[in-house]
């Protein structure tokens, strides 16, 4: 997996840079022992998203990711897709602003 060499940010519809935001989101199903947390964390650096993913005691994933508002949705597109390793049931997810705590982004 390469990282996006391009620019991390589509302009929004007007023209003006995208908003930043937060993607807290919870991937339940058979998400771990599969990848998951690699895959996850190789399409949000090809996203050019900063953040963490990391396996739940209950056996579901957490992800959060900031960047640019149509990077990050891209991201949930792909959290709930058939491209992700093993099998995704559901995923919870809510968008806030971001934080700007994150530097790269990182499985753990």
């Amino acid at each position: 997996m390469g990282r996006h060499a391009g620019p991390a940010h589509e302009p929004a519809q007007d023209g003006s840079a995208p908003d930043v935001v937060r993607l807290d989101a919870r991937v339940f199903g058979v998400v771990q022992g599969v990848g998951f947390r690699y895959w996850t964390a190789g399409t949000a650096e090809e996203l050019g998203l900063s953040g963490e993913v990391s396996n739940l005691a209950d056996g579901s994933v957490s992800v959060a990711a900031e960047g640019p508002e149509p990077q990050v949705r891209k991201l949930l597109d792909w959290l709930g897709s058939d491209r992700t390793p093993g099998r995704v049931e559901r995923v919870e997810s809510g968008f806030s602003a971001a934080r700007g705590t994150f530097r790269g982004f990182r499985a753990h």
